[in-house]
């Protein structure tokens, strides 16, 4: 305690210092770097989404065309008329790529669900390698299905309009026109939906690339 002339006492406060034979050094301390497996191209992002976008929309269009693919028609042979009746349900190649591209518009819209849920998120599209080759074992096995289905629709669709050389069946193209443009219509889309999904397989491989760690 000290006092002043004036009467009253104030406190000291003193400071302490360390010893002058300290050898206290404070050192600097790294601070943890977290990874983050965000790729080297930001429109990656950007790319992966227009391309699903435009699988799931060419997909939608194969199943719209060749759902609607139906028409009457007269097929005249030698002066008989035979009455005709096209629909893509009468055969199992159309069938098939009916059900193939209803599947992958369904595996390309989850796939967008699913990055719109991340963005809202604010969390990475590809957290793990994993992820991104169970992805890029999806989109292999959907375009290489849709080409398998794309080419049995193609022949179907290829022997309607050109006939059969070896007999005497007629262009059933003539008497069904809309049947056959709508079907060829619908088997491009789908072909298009499966270069979509190609390349998207093809975006898995970058992000595998990019990713660091499991």
């Amino acid at each position: 305690m000290g006092s002043i002339g004036n009467g009253r006492s104030v406190s000291a406060v003193g400071i302490q210092m360390p010893p002058a034979g300290s050898k206290t050094v404070l050192e600097p301390v790294a601070l943890p770097v977290t990874a983050s497996p965000v790729p080297r191209w930001p429109r990656l992002g950007v790319i992966m989404v227009a391309t699903r976008a435009a699988a799931l929309v060419m997909a939608l269009l194969s199943v719209s065309l060749m759902v609607s693919s139906k028409q009457q028609g007269i097929l005249t042979i030698f002066g008989i008329e035979i009455p005709l009746h096209a629909n893509w349900s009468f055969s199992y190649s159309l069938q098939f790529l009916v059900g193939m591209s209803a599947a992958s518009a369904a595996y390309s819209l989850a796939h967008l669900l699913l990055i719109a849920h991340k963005a809202v998120k604010k969390v990475p599209m590809f957290s793990s390698r994993r992820q991104t080759w169970l992805l890029f074992a999806g989109d292999q096995v959907f375009s290489l299905a849709m080409m398998s289905a794309g080419s049995a629709a193609a022949a179907v669709s290829n022997l309607n309009r050109t006939g059969i050389q070896h007999t005497a069946l007629p262009n059933f193209c003539k008497p069904l026109p809309r049947f056959c443009d709508l079907s060829a219509a619908s088997i491009a889309c789908a072909f298009l939906s499966c270069a979509f999904l190609a390349t998207s397989a093809v975006i898995d491989v970058i992000w595998l690339s990019s990713l660091r760690g499991e």
